[in-house]
């Protein structure tokens, strides 16, 4: 059973941000799976233009969002992660970002109406001046527009995810947390390395915890990665520094390539004892990333039903 926004005795002044808040004082919640390798299994190559599905294909991304809603999750993420202008260039669509942006979350409200909708926000794929051509003022407009058509159609939260860069990340929570005054959640991408978890900027755990936290962030942690085995190294350090919430949603192992679609091998059993260990480690929120699917959620949920009692 997922837990509703309502399901606190709350009086009618408490914020929506008091509300989540609280929430995770009080429960561990289940986010849910991966939106994009879900679209793939419907025949979406990997590198088309996913958000251009919330105005072709609505119905097969609202069917998406059931599917994890029916699973039990308590917060359901948009499908934008590729939604800002920089990304949307690619595909010659930097003139819709409000448009695909909007109809993701009101796809999601239509569906999940009860629960939480997180706006899910990724990288711009380009890299911030003075290693880049991205000057620190265009990423903030690019993620600002962004934030601000995510809560346009309705989200509760915003989502930043699969930041490797802590310059980036940065900005995309300022420009989140002053366009919407929504909480906000961060999360970085980490991979094994001989020195310990780092992200694609070599930023470590410890670095990205206090960085992420200095900045503004409500909620803290990671997604993507290698799997939820490496995810529970990772959730562990994070814990043994910081008393702020946690966000766990690890990919369900690596995948492999086969006719240019990404084949995630771990099934829900398979992942069993890493989020038991996920959950015992204290994270808030736990769900998944690449390859997790609506039966990976259900096993979290049966999961996290039993730790509550």
């Amino acid at each position: 059973m997922h837990i509703e926004k309502n399901d606190i005795n709350k009086e009618a002044h408490v914020s929506e941000r008091n509300l989540f808040l609280k929430l995770l004082e009080e429960k561990t919640l289940l986010a849910d799976g991966a939106i994009g390798t879900e679209l793939q299994k419907q025949g979406f190559p990997l590198g088309s233009c996913l958000e251009e599905l919330n105005i072709t294909h609505p119905e097969m991304v609202k069917k998406i969002h059931l599917d994890y809603l029916n699973a039990g999750s308590d917060i359901i993420q948009t499908n934008s992660f590729g939604g800002n202008r920089s990304r949307l260039k690619t595909h010659g669509f930097s003139d819709r970002v409000v448009e695909f942006n909007r109809r993701s979350a009101e796809l999601a409200r239509e569906i999940c109406p009860k629960i939480f909708i997180g706006g899910s926000i990724g990288p711009t794929g380009d890299i911030i001046e003075p290693l880049g051509e991205l000057s620190e003022e265009a990423a903030y407009d690019i993620f600002a527009e962004q934030a601000e058509a995510l809560a346009e159609g309705g989200v509760d939260i915003i989502c930043i995810e699969t930041m490797s860069a802590l310059e980036e990340a940065e900005i995309a929570i300022h420009a989140a947390k002053k366009i919407t005054g929504l909480p906000v959640i961060a999360e970085m991408t980490f991979r094994s390395s001989r020195v310990g978890p780092r992200t694609e900027w070599g930023v470590s755990v410890s670095e990205a915890i206090q960085k992420l936290a200095e900045f503004g962030a409500d909620v803290i942690g990671a997604n993507c990665g290698q799997g939820f085995k490496e995810m529970s190294v990772i959730i562990e350090k994070m814990r043994a520094i910081t008393t702020k919430p946690i966000i766990a949603k690890p990919n369900v192992g690596i995948p492999e390539w086969i006719d240019g679609i990404s084949i995630y091998r771990q099934t829900p059993e398979m992942i069993i004892s890493d989020a038991k260990k996920l959950i015992d480690l204290g994270v808030n929120i736990l769900g998944g990333c690449c390859g997790t699917g609506p039966a990976h959620i259900k096993i979290i949920r049966e999961l996290i039903n039993v730790k509550k009692t």
